[in-house]
C-alpha cells in the first residue's frame, strides 16, 4: 500500500509539472498578485473543501484563525498528521501578502481506523484543521487581505485512495475591535484551537521491557485531572503499533500506557524520544517520552484505552451492537459442548423442582444471580487486570493450574452427590418412598450459576467473541454492561422454563425416576472432572498429574465416608470415626493437590495430540517467514480447555482431506497455544479484535490482513479458506485488506 500511494504522490506531482499552476511560497517582504481563484467551497464526489475563518474579521497586529473544513462523504475519509500504517496526512502550501505569515495545522485528536491488521489515524464526516494566521500591524482596517492555499490531501474508502489537490482562497475583512464568531463554524473552530493538544509540563518516560513499550507520564495537566480512559497518538509511523493502548493505568501522581512496539523498535531498541499526544478524556497534551524507567505514581488503577472524545470515542451505536451480540452469544453459549456438565446440574433441579412452581421460581432467580454476579466479577478481574498491565484474556482462570485442579475435584464432588455417594443439604422428601439428594435450595442455584460460568465461559459463541473484544476496550460502566447482557443470555433459558408455569406442568411428576435420572446425569460431571484432569496433566505434567489423582481418589474416599456418616446418623448409631476419617481423607487430598499445582511445570511441546497434519509453533516471524517464501499460513488460536477448540481440531482441522490440503498447496499450519498464559498470544488476539480462544486465521501470500475463519469450523469452510490463499486471492464477496 505504501507503494500504491507513493506513484499516486508522484502522479500529482508529475500532473504539475506538466502544465497544473505551482503556488509559490510567500517569503518575508514578498508581495503576491491575488490570485483569480474565486473564494468558496470545491468539491468533487468524495469531499468539499472551504478556507473559513473562525471570526468575522482580523484586527491589524493580531493573529487570525483560519481552517481548512472538509465535507467528507460517508465511506471516505482523510488523514491525520501520522496516518498510521498507510495513507498520507493533508498538506497545506500557502500563497499569502508579504507580511503574513501561516503557522502550522492545529490538528484535531483523529479515530483510528481499522481495515484487518492495518489501522490508520484519520477522519470522516465533517472536520476543521484550523491554522494560525499572523496579521501585520500595519494591515489598513477596511481592507482585505487575499489569503490563498493549495491544500493536497488522500481522500481513501475501503476500496481505494484518491490523491486530490485544491487551491482554495479567502479575502479576510481586516477592521478594529473585537471580531465575533462566525457562526456555528467559527464557534467548531475555535473549541478545537481550545483544545488543541499542546505541551503543558508533562514529565513522560518509555521502557521497553518484555517485548512491550511502557510509557508513563506525570506532573503539569496530570496533576489532579479525574482521568477514566487514555489513549496515545505517535507522532512519527514505524515505531509502536497504531491500535489502542494493550492497557492503561492511573496512580496518584499519573498514568501509564502498555503500547505494543514494532519488530524494528524491539530490534534497534529505543534510542530517542517517544513523542505524540497523549490523550484522555480530562484533555490531550503534546508530550516527549525519553528513554527512562517507569515513573513512580503511575499505576494502581486500571483505565479504558478507547479512543479519547474528539478521536475515535465508541459512540452509542458501538456499544448497543456490542451489548447484543453479548446478550445472542450467551443464548448460543447454552448450546456449547462446555455447558453440557452444569446442564446435567440444571436439568436435575427442573426435575426437582417441577412439583412446586413456587420453588421452581426461586431456583431460577437465584440462579439468574448466581451467573450473573460470577460473569461481573470475572469481567472486573479481566479489566483491573488488563488496567494494571496484564496482557490476559477471557478463559483466564483456567490458565492457572491451580484453579483447574480445584474445579476438577468440585466436579468429582458433585458427580459423586448426583449418584448419590453422599447428600449436600439432606433433606427428607418423599418421592415413590424414596430418599432425594438435592443442594440446598436457592443456596445451590446460586452456587451453580456460578460453577456454569467459571466452567463454560472460557469457551465462546458466535457473537461472543466480537461481544468481549469490545468490551475490553469499552470505558468500564458499558464493559460490565456486556459481561451483564452475555450472563443474562446463558441464564435465560432455565429462568424462562423456571417462570412458565405452563411449561413446568408439562415435566413428569416426581417418582422414583428422578433419583435414577440424578444418577445418570452424575455421568457429565465424571467427564467434566476428567477431562480438568487432563487439562492439569497437559499444563503441569505427568508428576503433578499423578499426585492430583491421588487426591482425587482420597476425596472419594472423605465422600464416602460423609456418606456412611448421614446413614449412620439417620440410623442413629455413632458417626465420630467416619467423620473423623472423612476430615482426614479431605485435608490429605487437598494437600496433595495443594502440592501437585506448586510443582514446577514440565516443558510444553505444543496442544494436540500429534495426529493429523503436521503443526510449528505460532510466531509473528513465523509468520512473516512463511509469507516471505511465498506459502499460505493457517493460525489455530486454541487452548486445551478450550472443548470448541478440541471439537474443531478433531472434526475439521486434523481430517485428512484437510491434512491432504495443507500438504498440497505448502500451507504452513502455525499453533498459538494458550493453555496456559501467554502476554504474546494474548497481545495478538487483542490486534484482531478478541480476547479469547479460538481464532482460526488465513493468510494469503503477500497480504499483510488474514481471513478470519469462523468459531465453529466445518471441513468445507477450512478447504475452501486453504484454496483460496494457495491462488493468492480472496473468496469472492471477501475484498482483500489494502491500507487506507
Amino acid at each position: 500500500m505504501r507503494l500504491s500511494l507513493l506513484i499516486a504522490w508522484l502522479f500529482v506531482l508529475l500532473a504539475g509539472g506538466f502544465g497544473l499552476p505551482e503556488p509559490a511560497r510567500a517569503q518575508p517582504g514578498m508581495s503576491r498578485a491575488p490570485s483569480a481563484i474565486a473564494p468558496g467551497p470545491q468539491r468533487n464526489v468524495r469531499i468539499e473543501v472551504e478556507l473559513v475563518p473562525m471570526n468575522a474579521w482580523a484586527a491589524p497586529g493580531s493573529t487570525a484563525v483560519v481552517a481548512l473544513r472538509q465535507k467528507i462523504q460517508p465511506g471516505w475519509h482523510t488523514y491525520w498528521r501520522n496516518p498510521g500504517d498507510s495513507g498520507g496526512p493533508t498538506t497545506l502550501d500557502w500563497s499569502l501578502p508579504a507580511g503574513v505569515v501561516a503557522g502550522e495545522i492545529l490538528w484535531p485528536l483523529p479515530n483510528r481506523q481499522r481495515l484487518g491488521d492495518i489501522v490508520n489515524l484519520g477522519y470522516e464526516g465533517q472536520v476543521f484543521l484550523p491554522v494560525p494566521i499572523d496579521i501585520p500591524a500595519g494591515a489598513r482596517p477596511g481592507t482585505t487581505i487575499p489569503l490563498t492555499v493549495t491544500a493536497l490531501l488522500f481522500v481513501c474508502s475501503d476500496e481505494m485512495c484518491v490523491p486530490d489537490s485544491f487551491t482554495l482562497r479567502l479575502d479576510l475583512p481586516i477592521r478594529e475591535g473585537t471580531a465575533p464568531l462566525t457562526g456555528s463554524d467559527g464557534a467548531a473552530i475555535q473549541r478545537l484551537v481550545e483544545t488543541a493538544p499542546r505541551p503543558a509540563g508533562i514529565t513522560a518516560r518509555a521502557t521497553l521491557t518484555g517485548g512491550r513499550l511502557v510509557l508513563s507520564a506525570t506532573g503539569g495537566a496530570l496533576a489532579g485531572a479525574d482521568i477514566g480512559r487514555a489513549t496515545f497518538y505517535p507522532f512519527e509511523a514505524g515505531r509502536i503499533d497504531h491500535d489502542v493502548a494493550l492497557s492503561a493505568a492511573a496512580g496518584p501522581d499519573g498514568l501509564s500506557l502498555t503500547l505494543d512496539p514494532t519488530d524494528d523498535l524491539v530490534a534497534s531498541g529505543l534510542t530517542a524520544p517517544l513523542a505524540g499526544v497523549l490523550a484522555t478524556d480530562a484533555g490531550a497534551w503534546e508530550i516527549a517520552a525519553v528513554p527512562g524507567s517507569l515513573l513512580p505514581g503511575t499505576t494502581g488503577r486500571g483505565l479504558a484505552t478507547a479512543d479519547a472524545p474528539g478521536g475515535g470515542a465508541f459512540d452509542a451505536g458501538t456499544a448497543a451492537r456490542a451489548i447484543l451480540f453479548a446478550f445472542l452469544g450467551g443464548l448460543i453459549l447454552n448450546l456449547m459442548p462446555c455447558v453440557f456438565p452444569v446442564l446435567a446440574l440444571k436439568a436435575a433441579a427442573l426435575a426437582r423442582s417441577s412439583r412446586d412452581a413456587g420453588e421452581a421460581r426461586v431456583d431460577g432467580l437465584a440462579y439468574l444471580a448466581g451467573v450473573l454476579a460470577t460473569f461481573l466479577m470475572l469481567g472486573g478481574v479481566l479489566l483491573v487486570l488488563r488496567g494494571l498491565g496484564q496482557e490476559i484474556g477471557w478463559g483466564f482462570q483456567l490458565q492457572s493450574p491451580p484453579v483447574v485442579a480445584l474445579l476438577a475435584l468440585l466436579m468429582l464432588v458433585v458427580g459423586l452427590n448426583l449418584a448419590g455417594l453422599f447428600q449436600i443439604g439432606l433433606g427428607l422428601q418423599a418421592a415413590g418412598g424414596s430418599r432425594l439428594s438435592r443442594l440446598n435450595g436457592p443456596i445451590g442455584a446460586f452456587f451453580t450459576g456460578v460453577l456454569a460460568v467459571v466452567v463454560a465461559a472460557p469457551c465462546t459463541a458466535p457473537f461472543m467473541a466480537v461481544a468481549l473484544g469490545a468490551a475490553l476496550v469499552l470505558p468500564a460502566p458499558l464493559a460490565l454492561l456486556v459481561f451483564l447482557f452475555l450472563g443474562l443470555g446463558l441464564a435465560l433459558p432455565y429462568l424462562a422454563i423456571s417462570l412458565s408455569p405452563g411449561l413446568l406442568a408439562r415435566l413428569p411428576r416426581p417418582g422414583p425416576w428422578m433419583e435414577r435420572l440424578q444418577q445418570v446425569l452424575s455421568v457429565p460431571m465424571f467427564a467434566a472432572a476428567l477431562w480438568l484432569g487432563w487439562v492439569f496433566q497437559r499444563q503441569q505434567g505427568w508428576t503433578p498429574a499423578v499426585l492430583l489423582m491421588a487426591g482425587a481418589a482420597l476425596l472419594g474416599l472423605a465422600a464416602w465416608a460423609f456418606g456412611r456418616r448421614q446413614t449412620a446418623r439417620a440410623a442413629g448409631k455413632p458417626a465420630r470415626p467416619l467423620m473423623l476419617a472423612s476430615a482426614l481423607a479431605l485435608v490429605v487430598a487437598l494437600g496433595l493437590t495443594g502440592v501437585a499445582s506448586s510443582l514446577a511445570p514440565s516443558v510444553r511441546t505444543g496442544s494436540g495430540d500429534g495426529s493429523g497434519p503436521a503443526t510449528r509453533p505460532w510466531s509473528a516471524q513465523a509468520v512473516a517467514e512463511a509469507q516471505a517464501a511465498g506459502k499460505p499460513v493457517l493460525v489455530d488460536f486454541t487452548a486445551d480447555w478450550c472443548v470448541s477448540c478440541k471439537i474443531n481440531e478433531r472434526t475439521s482441522l486434523q481430517s485428512p482431506r484437510v491434512a491432504e490440503a495443507i500438504a498440497r498447496t505448502g500451507t504452513v499450519y502455525l499453533v498459538a497455544d494458550w493453555t496456559l498464559r501467554d502476554p504474546v498470544i494474548a497481545r495478538e488476539l487483542a490486534r484482531h479484535g478478541r480476547s479469547g480462544v479460538p481464532l482460526y486465521l488465513v493468510y494469503a501470500p503477500g497480504e499483510p490482513a488474514p481471513r478470519i475463519l469462523p468459531q465453529l469450523l466445518t471441513e468445507g469452510v477450512v478447504l475452501e479458506a486453504l484454496e483460496a490463499a494457495s491462488s493468492s486471492r480472496r473468496p469472492t464477496g471477501r475484498p482483500a485488506a489494502a491500507g487506507r
